[in-house]
């Protein structure tokens, strides 16, 4: 028998590498190289049409009954799936270390439980009487939820055959799991790759809902094989800063629902609670308007969030070296809005130091933000405020144009709700229904006047 080759296997990219080495050379990061053992390679000699078993086709369009889907008890959360669990389904949960994602899936399975669903919550991270203690505090200690400390797959797998399935398995988490056919310590690639699969199976085959709660690197992105995302059949990030009581949940891939919806939920002392009105949270509230200040509605796949953008400008008296300070927003799109500011509109800020925030620690990666942020600036600049209750939207071009954006009518509609007076946004923005007062922005040049006064 040939003598087993190693290989070692990056934990960010996926790629092989038949010795270890500092870098990897698919993806260029550092220290990212696992021994992995490898996969088996089966000549051209083994004739894989025969010896197995044949397996059933059904066809597409027979008439069955579909899956019903399992409200989670929390609104915001069956916005973010799609309109609740798919039974058989395997959801990964992401985020944070503190975040609260043990917090949402605790209270998750409380509320399931609670309706009459077997519900079975497994973490090998804490033991039977920390998880106890915590549904305690959260007000659910008397769900009737089947609980376990283990981080076998064997014993978990091996004692949930013996009876019915349950309508929601949480794994807490993936890894933290072992399997013993498998060589290696939890945590490894091939660990939490052979787990997800053997969980995953067992969730197919006997229509059991799977949620598994996934670790993340210190960049944010989540911890083990990228196969592991492909999977699942639903990737979600819990996201928000610890600092803030805010916390959104995100689905980042969805078999069975759009992406990019969103959950807002306020970590309170009893738990996490549900937000109905998330834009509240991210403005200020304030009856006097400010200079620097521009409210941008957002959309997050289909629910417009209003999120105040905050401009300072310090101009410098010496010649040092201007800052740029960003929080929330890309930096890259900082630069490029405060360059065609200066060739198009004629601003200066190469002598003063900019620093731009979203408030609430709010996170933007609409395009649409641009002019916004580009009326925050030039408010800032000149030290006017912007108009009382007034929202603005649009893309900005390199010639200092304002394109359009998608969904304009839904962004106006959900402003008019909260009681803004006035939208700013490209000439062929759609009003729909809405009862602000529309007013188109052609240009950058433009903006800069009704800004300054001289229009």
């Amino acid at each position: 028998m040939a003598k087993t080759k190693k290989r070692f296997v990056c934990t960010n990219c996926g790629g092989v590498s038949p010795r270890w080495q500092g870098q990897c050379g698919e993806c260029s990061e550092w220290n990212t190289l696992i021994e992995d053992t490898p996969a088996t390679v089966f000549s051209q000699k083994h004739d894989l049409s025969s010896g197995g078993r044949g397996i059933e086709f059904v066809p597409l369009n027979q008439p069955s009954e579909l899956p019903v889907r399992k409200s989670t008890g929390l609104a915001e959360f069956d916005r973010a799936l799609g309109g609740g669990i798919v039974p058989g389904s395997a959801v990964l949960m992401s985020g944070d270390p503190g975040i609260g994602k043990s917090t949402l899936l605790l209270q998750t399975a409380a509320t399931i439980a609670s309706g009459g669903n077997d519900v079975v919550y497994v973490s090998g991270e804490e033991a039977a009487g920390q998880v106890r203690l915590r549904a305690k505090r959260l007000g659910v200690a008397e769900a009737p939820i089947r609980l376990a400390s283990d981080t076998s797959v064997r014993d978990i797998l091996t004692t949930l055959a013996q009876g019915k399935p349950p309508a929601l398995l949480v794994i807490d988490s993936i890894q933290t799991m072992h399997s013993d056919t498998i060589e290696g310590a939890p945590g490894t690639v091939s660990q939490v790759r052979g787990c997800a699969l053997e969980l995953i199976r067992y969730a197919k085959a006997s229509g059991c809902a799977l949620m598994l709660v996934g670790h993340v690197t210190k960049d944010g992105s989540i911890a083990g094989p990228r196969v592991l995302e492909h999977m699942v059949d639903v990737v979600m990030s819990f996201e928000g800063e610890r600092s803030h009581q805010y916390r959104i949940l995100r689905a980042l891939k969805n078999r069975f629902g759009a992406v990019d919806e969103i959950g807002v939920f306020s970590m309170e002392t009893g738990g996490l609670e549900e937000v109905a009105n998330p834009s509240m949270l991210f403005l200020s509230g304030r009856d006097n308007p400010l200079a620097g200040s521009a409210v941008f509605p957002a959309l997050e796949g289909t629910r417009p969030v209003l999120v105040e953008i905050q401009a300072l400008i310090v101009k410098l008296q010496s010649g040092a070296t201007p800052r740029r300070a960003v929080v929330g927003w890309d930096n890259g799109r900082l630069a490029m809005l405060l360059a065609v500011l200066e060739s198009r509109c004629g601003l200066n800020f190469s002598s003063a130091e900019v620093y731009l925030n979203i408030a609430g620690g709010y996170r933007l990666s609409d395009p649409a933000a641009d002019l916004a942020v580009a009326a925050a600036l030039v408010s800032a600049l000149a030290d006017r405020p912007l108009p009382d209750k007034s929202v603005w939207f649009g893309e900005v071009s390199l010639a200092g144009e304002i394109r359009p954006v998608a969904h304009s009518d839904l962004r106006m509609r959900e402003s008019a709700k909260l009681g803004f007076m006035r939208g700013y946004g490209p000439s062929d923005g759609k009003t729909g229904s809405s009862t602000l007062d529309y007013s188109a922005v052609n240009g950058l040049a433009k903006l800069v006047d009704r800004v300054i006064g001289n229009e």
